[in-house]
């Protein structure tokens, strides 16, 4: 089952995760995990060029080693940047020691106050150590565009009914997420633009 928005009972599970933004001032704020990657992460640049939209990209730390020009364009374009361990890690399958070191090795790259948890795991005790030096942000709303049985237009309708003021938003700038993402991520940016909102980035 495809839980799109967050359930209240898992954000007071975990308090110290920031998962949205305060609301009331039409803000939208989307981000974007597991890159940069070629081809694709310049598509997403040029899209949020075109709407004048700021996000925030949680980059994997092995990936801003490969590809550090499109590192350093993502922040050219004035973009925050977020990281999201070196190598995706899945905090409970690690070991707390070995967990903290991979952020703090790709933070030695991206040098930010930002960590996303692959795939929101982390063991308590990985939480209370990696918050005395890190916001730790999870989301709102989930967009599920890696998933290759959800129709981008489902995708797309979700992400659109389940929006509000102050969301943070996931999206992928990755392979596996490609059609999905591209697809909605110009409709997502037009709707709401068309509604008065702007769409910022956290920092």
């Amino acid at each position: 089952m495809r839980i799109f928005r967050t359930p209240w009972a898992i954000r007071l599970f975990y308090p110290s995760f920031i998962w949205c933004m305060p609301s009331g001032e039409k803000k939208i704020y989307l981000t974007f995990d597991d890159g940069p990657t070629p081809d694709i992460t310049s598509k997403v640049l040029e899209i949020l060029r075109k709407y004048n939209a700021k996000a925030t990209f949680f980059c994997l730390g092995n990936n801003i080693k490969k590809y550090p020009q499109l590192f350093e364009a993502i922040k050219a374009d004035g973009h925050s940047i977020g990281i999201h361990t070196l190598h995706h890690e899945n905090g409970w399958k690690t070991k707390t020691a070995d967990y903290v070191a991979s952020v703090d090795a790709a933070n030695s790259l991206a040098d930010t106050v930002l960590f996303r948890p692959p795939y929101g795991r982390m063991r308590p005790r990985q939480i209370r150590l990696l918050r005395k030096k890190y916001k730790i942000v999870a989301w709102s709303l989930i967009s599920y565009d890696w998933d290759k049985t959800l129709l981008p237009e489902e995708c797309l309708k979700n992400i659109i009914k389940k929006t509000h003021d102050g969301s943070i938003i996931v999206f992928h700038d990755s392979i596996k997420a490609r059609d999905n993402m591209l697809y909605t991520l110009p409709k997502v940016l037009q709707h709401f633009h068309d509604k008065g909102f702007t769409f910022n980035s956290l920092s």
